[in-house]
């Protein structure tokens, strides 16, 4: 049994980038050597704790530093053995029969080059060589709602964040709230941002940066707000996720596996996913997620989701990983999710005027162990509450222990973590239509969501 307000996560563990790792001279850097961002990486009690992520039907997983592997900044290396078979005599551990190859090659390769440059010579013009000239528009010609254009339009918008604190350094996205300096990233990102002698900040697109604090953080919404003493930033406009419906193109942009400035293209693949995140020593996040194939991977936490507008409509959050994948690394396998912009702004406010967020509440708890149609309401105390919170929501409404929803102003529910998140995606004080069932008899109940304590 689960209380909704804090309930226990459900489905298939993901796991959590781990927020610190050893300090990282430039984490901004392009990697040195080609890496493997899917490599298996190796978890120990400095890592810091789990984070699950679930989905209903599909594990999730957070996203935060870049390289969750050891070494934290950088991939393992890899060992090769050297061929086997005779060597060609003063060409020390080279097989005699590459040696030949490419001999071969090098002469096939001056021989070609040779007869072209013969007739580039002789005719004194490349054109003529048979070469094709392109002939059409410029770099700078693109359209402003092409892909391109979008992309030009948003990415001097986006940022990258790093936290650097007593135990290492994590990084991630955002992107600019308010031209006065107010920057919406992840609060899985800054999780460690307020901890004694932890720094942030803010990496902007032409390559200049900002230290950061810490304006509100909520771990039930996993969002964070951030400030830069600086002005005349320019905001991106948050569009209404609402109006999103599968199929609509969409542009994920942020700084994956530490690449900033990085932009993939996708589409709206679902809506209304229900993800859960968070651990047994940590607050659950519950989100009604924005599902879409754009390719997101570790790093993209806090980077918006943008539709054909340019209008952010989702702040990349989390990616789904593989059965059977849990402790090791993962990246975009096309099950990307983002926080709805909607929900969003509405958090965003909260943080910016009083530093923490509340969400809404109906005042039951529910049955995990329920397994018929619906969720059941719990019919035992847990921690010292009551299935139905006295002079509640669901009490004043008149619904019981033991009662079964069935939906959610139509919406047909069949998982506790369904409800939590359509209910997570109101505001206190909204009416929802609750379809219940008390034995065999049906009926609609009207419901006054009430606020939360908050975080």
């Amino acid at each position: 049994m689960t209380n909704p307000e804090r309930p226990f996560p459900s489905g298939s563990p993901g796991q959590e980038q781990p927020p610190f790792g050893p300090p990282q001279a430039n984490p901004f850097a392009a990697p040195t050597q080609a890496p493997n961002p899917f490599a298996a990486p190796s978890y120990g009690p400095a890592h810091g704790g789990q984070l699950y992520g679930a989905p209903v039907g599909a594990p999730a997983q957070a996203l935060g530093d870049p390289w969750p592997g050891d070494g934290w900044g950088s991939p393992p290396p890899v060992a090769t053995a050297p061929p086997a078979g005779p060597t060609a005599p003063g060409r020390k551990g080279l097989p005699l029969g590459w040696v030949v190859l490419l001999v071969v090659l090098a002469l096939v390769a001056g021989s070609v080059g040779g007869v072209v440059s013969s007739r580039v010579l002789d005719d004194g013009r490349l054109a003529e060589a048979g070469l094709p000239v392109a002939v059409g528009a410029g770099a700078g010609d693109r359209a402003p709602d092409s892909v391109a254009g979008i992309a030009a339009a948003v990415l001097p918008s986006v940022v990258s964040i790093q936290v650097s604190g007593p135990n290492g350094t994590a990084t991630g996205s955002g992107f600019v709230l308010r031209q006065d300096g107010y920057v919406l990233t992840n609060h899985h990102v800054v999780a460690d941002a307020t901890a004694a002698g932890a720094t942030t900040v803010v990496l902007f697109g032409d390559g200049t940066e900002e230290s950061a604090t810490v304006v509100g953080q909520t771990a039930d919404y996993d969002l964070a707000v951030l400030k830069v003493e600086r002005t005349g930033l320019a905001p991106l406009a948050l569009g209404d996720s609402d109006l999103a419906v599968v199929g609509d193109p969409v542009i994920a942009v942020g700084a994956p596996l530490g690449l900033e400035g990085t932009v993939t293209t996708g589409i709206v693949s679902a809506l209304n996913r229900p993800v859960s995140a968070g651990g047994a020593d940590s607050d659950t996040a519950f989100i009604n997620a924005i599902q879409t194939d754009a390719a997101i991977n570790p790093g993209n936490s806090g980077g918006p989701l943008v539709n054909a507008a340019g209008e952010v409509i989702g702040v990349n959050s989390a990616i789904a990983q593989p059965p059977g994948s849990f402790g090791g690394a993962s990246g975009s396998i096309g099950l990307g999710f983002a926080i709805p912009s909607n929900q969003a702004r509405r958090t965003a406010e909260q943080l910016i005027e009083t530093g923490r967020a509340t969400y809404p509440i109906i005042g039951v708890l529910l049955d995990q162990r329920y397994a018929g149609e619906g969720v059941q309401v719990a019919t035992e105390m847990q921690g010292g509450s009551a299935p139905v919170t006295p002079r509640g929501p669901a009490d004043a409404a008149g619904i019981r222990e033991g009662d079964v929803i069935l939906a959610i102003d139509g919406r047909p529910v069949t998982d506790p973590d369904e409800l939590i998140v359509a209910i997570r995606a109101k505001t206190p004080g909204d009416t929802v239509v609750l379809r219940v069932r008390t034995g065999t008899d049906e009926r609609d109940v009207r419901v006054v969501l009430d606020e939360s304590s908050g975080s």
